[in-house]
């Protein structure tokens, strides 16, 4: 019993400067950011030797989310989540295809691998510039047409203007809501097999409720803007989403090939026997067993997808609203107009945008572990 007590007295003394490290380098910082969010030092004395700073509680997060000049942040935040849906869907889905054709083990695999793989080696800096050639208006993708005797194309990929799927910022506390039924829906479905009851009761119930509560009272809800202002799915993004996808694929598909190699060919042997095709392999033994796999890559790839700075600015400059992010407007808030709460408002946003898809993850790992 003493000696156990004397490890564990070890055990932290050794990882007590680590603690200490983390505990101001990173933990300090969020709550000094935290803090700098809610004063208002910025504006023309924002770089004085001691700049003033008065304490103005939430008013930096109520001017980005319902303030008159805060739509270009508004528009980042929607470009945010269409970047992420859109990488997720993308990288996940084409790494999963090539991991299964991989996985049939064709001639020249290592060879494909390492093709496949190389552009995750390559910084956002590169791949931007690359694409940012291949996207050129008068050039690359656009002339591919041109050596198959047809006309070129005239798609502007990174200066486009047209946007679809717009929806306006008034109704924002309803499409939040719709948001939330759909999501409690979608989860109430795919629980729905394993446990009718509990996908009754805890998903599908609220989901309906919350949905049509919506649509037959949101018309009761506040408004979050005094005036229409619509945003949407900019066109333009189009050209930085397959520039990401491309380049994160090839880790996925490194993901799930691991994956593949590690399940026993005694299981696939014994799902073939019982009838199974290729295609019912994959779908009800093999991508199953790989959950834990595409959990990890969901939870990366959204933290990746917050931090497309390099690749934006890289492809379309830094002045482009059409191709805009949160953590671009941050970066020129807070160093070219010396904005610093605000920069540091948007800092925290990211930051609780990012919160929401790790912090579910961790506490599921936890659970798992307490179960054994």
């Amino acid at each position: 019993m003493r000696e156990a007590s004397l490890d564990r007295l070890k055990a932290f003394l050794t990882l007590l400067p680590s603690m200490i490290l983390i505990g101001i380098f990173v933990y300090g910082f969020i709550g000094n950011t935290i803090w700098t969010s809610m004063t208002d030092w910025g504006g023309t004395g924002a770089l004085a030797v001691e700049p003033e700073k008065n304490f103005i509680g939430l008013q930096n997060y109520v001017d980005l989310f319902t303030g008159f000049l805060g739509g270009g942040f508004r528009q980042d935040l929607v470009n945010a989540v269409y970047y992420s849906v859109m990488l997720l869907a993308g990288a996940i889905g084409l790494g999963m295809f090539i991991a299964i054709l991989l996985d049939q083990k064709p001639k020249g695999e290592d060879f494909l691998r390492t093709v496949f793989l190389y552009p995750m080696s390559l910084s956002f800096i590169v791949s931007g510039t690359i694409w940012r050639w291949l996207l050129a208006p008068q050039g690359g993708v656009n002339v591919l047409p041109t050596y198959l005797g047809m006309e070129p194309l005239n798609f502007e990929w990174l200066s486009s203007t047209a946007a679809i799927l717009e929806f306006n910022w008034q109704n924002l506390f309803a499409i939040m809501l719709y948001v939330v039924a759909f999501i409690l829906i979608m989860t109430g479905l795919f629980v729905l097999k394993g446990d009718p009851q509990r996908a009754m009761k805890r998903w599908l119930g609220p989901g309906v409720v919350i949905g049509a509560a919506t649509w037959m009272f949101g018309g009761l809800l506040p408004e979050a803007l005094f005036m229409e202002e619509t945003h949407g799915f900019n066109m333009a993004t189009l050209g930085i989403i397959m520039a990401t996808i491309w380049q994160y694929s090839g880790y996925t598909m490194a993901l799930y090939l691991a994956g593949f190699n590690g399940i026993s060919q005694d299981l696939r042997d014994a799902a073939m026997l019982d009838g199974a095709s290729e295609v019912g392999y994959y779908r009800h033994v093999a991508i199953p067993m790989l959950k834990p796999i595409t959990i990890s890559a969901v939870i990366i790839l959204s933290h990746i997808s917050l931090k497309m700075f390099d690749l934006i600015f890289a492809m379309t400059g830094p002045d482009n609203a059409e191709t805009g992010h949160p953590a671009l407007n941050m970066y020129l808030t807070t160093f070219r107009a010396n904005d610093f709460a605000v920069g540091a408002a948007i800092a925290i946003v990211l930051f609780l945008v990012a919160a929401t898809f790790i912090v579910p993850y961790l506490v599921s790992q936890y659970r798992q572990r307490r179960r054994g």
